[in-house]
């Protein structure tokens, strides 16, 4: 070859090669980020609740017998009913998310995502997950997860959410079916447990949601959703939170003759800490000191978590339970 003469182009040297290295990596680059962007849409982060709360549930129905087949597949009908349910709710708030800092970054803030796209995405989930429970479970659990479904988007996310500070106390009903659904998954149908299972989450919304609106208080302010720290003070906000807490403890407690030991000891201690927590969150409140929401918010999540596994585990075991022993 000339001194000066160019590549024919074949081998490792071709030129052509880094262009086409570089354009492989931005075409999978963007196939990723769009996948990873559809994945956002679902809230994963969210659809740990799902897990936390169906499996318990689902155990204590089969008490002292594990249908992991049967478990797994509740979960993903679970799975894509609550993605279903989170990608709707996108689609709806769109706008107040591109407001709020906390939600800027989700998919269609950002425009990462088509709305026609997400809304597509959102029904082809919810209806996949009401054929899967029907088709793997029974039709009963179908139902409910659409029941879910439709309050969560309709009653929440469309009506109260922006309309009144009860927002989260009614529309979080919708967080607490995933108990229903995996009772109605073992038995077919419901009973007096998975009420109190019901219960428990419904009360222990509102402290977790308002523990983290006290620290995004201007978010919502901006954004024009009346969540309760946004029109009532600090003082009012964690006096409510102490109610809505106590109300959560003693209906876990509820639960404690249909169990055994492991979870009475587990609901007495992990409800004496989170006690503990929301009356020191009122009392800085009350003495004027500088308070960390964000603290009670995180911790609400673990002792959700403690609770359920507690009870988990003592439905796995299946030792006697405490109405057997006082009989």
């Amino acid at each position: 070859m000339r001194t000066g003469q160019q590549p024919t182009g074949h081998g490792f040297g071709s030129p052509s090669a880094a262009p086409r290295a570089t354009n492989t990596a931005t075409v999978w680059g963007r196939a990723t980020g769009k996948v990873l962007a559809y994945i956002a849409l679902t809230k994963p982060r969210v659809i740990e609740l799902l897990l936390v709360a169906t499996i318990p549930a689902m155990l204590l129905a089969d008490r002292g017998s594990v249908d992991l087949v049967l478990i797994l597949s509740t979960l993903f009908g679970g799975w894509m009913g609550a993605a279903s349910a989170n990608s709707l709710n996108c689609v709806v708030d769109a706008d107040i998310d591109k407001v709020m800092k906390r939600t800027a970054k989700r998919p269609l803030a950002r425009e990462a995502v088509p709305t026609r796209n997400a809304l597509v995405f959102g029904l082809v989930l919810g209806v996949a997950s009401f054929a899967w429970l029907w088709w793997r479970a029974n039709l009963l659990a179908g139902i409910l997860v659409v029941i879910t479904i439709a309050f969560y988007v309709l009653i929440y996310t469309m009506i109260l959410k922006r309309r009144t500070w009860q927002n989260v106390i009614w529309g979080g009903a919708a967080g607490c079916m995933p108990v229903l659904v995996g009772w109605a998954a073992v038995t077919g149908s419901l009973s007096w447990e998975p009420v109190v299972l019901f219960l428990i989450i419904f009360f222990w919304t509102p402290p977790h949601t308002w523990a983290l609106a006290m620290r995004y208080k201007e978010d919502y302010e901006a954004a024009g959703v009346p969540m309760l720290p946004v029109i009532a003070t600090e003082e009012h906000v964690t006096k409510q939170i102490l109610y809505y807490s106590w109300a959560m403890v003693i209906t876990t407690l509820l639960l404690v003759p249909a169990s055994g030991v492991v979870y009475a000891a587990v609901s007495v201690l992990a409800g004496a800490w989170f006690l503990l927590m929301a009356h020191q969150l009122y009392r800085s409140v009350r003495g004027g000191a500088a308070v960390k929401p964000l603290r009670l918010f995180l911790q609400s999540n673990n002792y959700l978590a403690i609770v359920f596994v507690g009870l988990a585990l003592d439905s796995v075991f299946g030792l006697q339970t405490i109405a057997d022993m006082l009989n």
